[in-house]
């Protein structure tokens, strides 16, 4: 994180945030060090989901290949607001994506002002294709303070390979508008984040990445490794450099994942995600919300988060992690940033 970005994050905290981020803290560490689940503070971050919709077909992404078995929807800013107003005391980061193209939530907008106004750190994740200059514009006016790009190659024919049905000339554009809309408007945000998922087909355009981020006035590059279901016998999309690679060949022709699954989950404990339809899910790599662990339609926040159904969750963590199928791609600490 910048400087500059560090001052705005800086900005939203307040005595309660950070007495709640040491109860947190604590409480994580007391957990792991008696292996008993104790959880003494409220999320200090939340990942909200503003639709599962997608206009593009993504081969490693539930929404690009339309095989959800969970509903199809929109986030409703009358939850949204409702939800926000439990939390926002305590909450310091809001990440306004899980599944789905935010920006086709015709609400999205909104929702963000009316996080910014609670004074919480927001951020988002975009395809790009929908930043004409009037939604730029109102971006920018939402005080969206993180905007990550997903651009994926830097020629059609390379992009278009993973991102299908995407246009890479509409990302490049969309990025365009944004950074001329952040001057027009004489705004620091939001930090605009060129965000390249590496893969076989794209791994030999890093460096033209970094330049093209560098002509456009991107603020930071970001080469992120690509969760793959099917990689056990090895897949088409594993990178060959191995940086970039979530996963490790052995000498069987196998491929295991390289992170080693430690008993323990700083996410289990800081953060949770949160469906368009209120389901509360442990963390991103639910992308099916197998492991519900509550429902805010039916449930506070915080009795939800101190469930004994989390408990229980977070106590498996601690007992044996390598049996939760959702762990088992985690990419914890695989991100390279430049």
């Amino acid at each position: 994180m910048s400087l500059s970005n560090s001052i705005q994050l800086g900005k939203k905290l307040s005595f309660k945030k950070l007495t709640n981020a040491f109860k947190v803290w604590s409480s994580y560490h007391l957990s792991k060090r008696t292996e008993h689940a104790v959880n003494y503070g409220f999320p200090i971050s939340i990942a909200i989901e503003p639709t599962t919709s997608c206009n593009l077909r993504c081969p490693e992404c539930p929404s690009g290949l339309r095989e959800f078995t969970r509903p199809i929807g929109m986030l409703e800013p009358t939850f949204f607001k409702s939800t926000i107003d439990s939390v926002y005391k305590d909450l310091i980061y809001l990440t306004f994506y899980f599944q789905g193209e935010p920006y086709l939530n015709p609400n999205f907008l909104e929702m963000v002002k009316y996080a910014s106004d609670k004074k919480i750190y927001t951020s988002t994740s975009t395809n790009a294709h929908y930043l004409t200059t009037e939604q730029a514009t109102k971006t920018v006016e939402s005080n969206l303070d993180r905007l990550i790009i997903s651009i994926d190659g830097t020629t059609q024919e390379t992009y278009e390979q993973y991102r299908i049905g995407g246009n890479l000339q509409k990302v490049i554009d969309g990025t365009k508008n944004i950074i001329a809309a952040k001057k027009k408007l004489k705004s620091k945000t939001p930090q605009i984040v060129f965000q390249f998922l590496v893969v076989k087909p794209n791994e030999h355009q890093l460096n033209d990445l970094k330049q093209l981020a560098n002509e456009l006035g991107v603020d930071k590059v970001v080469f992120k490794t690509a969760q793959i279901y099917d990689f056990e016998n090895g897949n088409s999309l594993i990178p060959s450099n191995h940086t970039y690679s979530r996963y490790k060949q052995q000498a069987d022709g196998t491929y295991i994942i390289k992170n080693e699954l430690l008993n323990q989950c700083w996410r289990m404990w800081s953060s949770c995600v949160v469906t368009w339809d209120g389901i509360v899910v442990p963390c991103c790599f639910d992308k099916d919300a197998k492991h519900q662990l509550g429902d805010l339609k039916s449930q506070s926040f915080k009795e939800l988060w101190h469930s004994s159904k989390y408990q229980s969750f977070r106590q498996s963590i601690l007992k044996s992690r390598q049996e939760i199928d959702i762990c088992k791609n985690c990419s914890e600490g695989t991100k390279v940033w430049t």
